[in-house]
């Protein structure tokens, strides 16, 4: 089943979750990586070209996704769930989206500030309008640096809620995001 019903996610968005969780993960991993990188290490232009290619390609992928469970039905959630959970995993994933938004606008200022574009793998290029506030750069770099820091504790708390609620509550909440019917 490609869309979602009320009771089960569909593999359009099974799929655009796990390859969110996967970029995000990745991108945290290099840009954690890659700022003790050194201007005579092989990989200190790589490193960044692969990190903004894609993040740009992230943010597509992002935008689609949001855009895909506001015009798709999304899974009711389960009836076992307290209204306290409930309200937590919309603040969780409002919050993971926001950041995630913040984050990818964040990378831009820092990359763009000297007015160059961002080559996207060579296929094409986004624009750069230069510096738009003083020490943009570095600014941004800090809320990109501490923003992204926020995402990974947060999705790990959302991965955590999902292991409790396999482990401990044994309802579908996970096997949802699997492709498994609640029902």
């Amino acid at each position: 089943m490609l869309a979602n019903s009320s009771s089960q996610y569909g593999i359009i968005s099974i799929s655009l979750h796990w390859l969110v969780a996967l970029c995000v993960y990745s991108l945290f991993a290099l840009g954690y990586w890659m700022v003790d990188l050194t201007y005579y290490s092989n990989w200190y232009p790589t490193a960044p070209y692969w990190h903004k290619s894609v993040g740009i390609l992230l943010f597509g992928i992002l935008i689609f996704r949001l855009l895909w469970r506001v015009y798709t039905t999304t899974p009711a959630p389960l009836e076992s769930q307290s209204i306290v959970e409930k309200r937590l995993a919309k603040l969780t994933h409002t919050l993971l989206y926001l950041l995630m938004l913040l984050i990818m606008l964040s990378g831009y200022l820092i990359s763009t500030a000297d007015g160059r574009p961002i080559s996207v793998f060579g296929w094409f290029d986004v624009p750069g309008f230069g510096e738009l506030f003083p020490q943009q750069a570095d600014r941004a770099g800090v809320v990109h640096k501490y923003l992204a820091y926020v995402v990974i504790a947060l999705s790990l708390l959302h991965a955590l809620a999902a292991l409790k609620h396999h482990f401990i509550d044994k309802d579908f909440t996970l096997k949802r995001m699997f492709g498994r019917s609640a029902r």
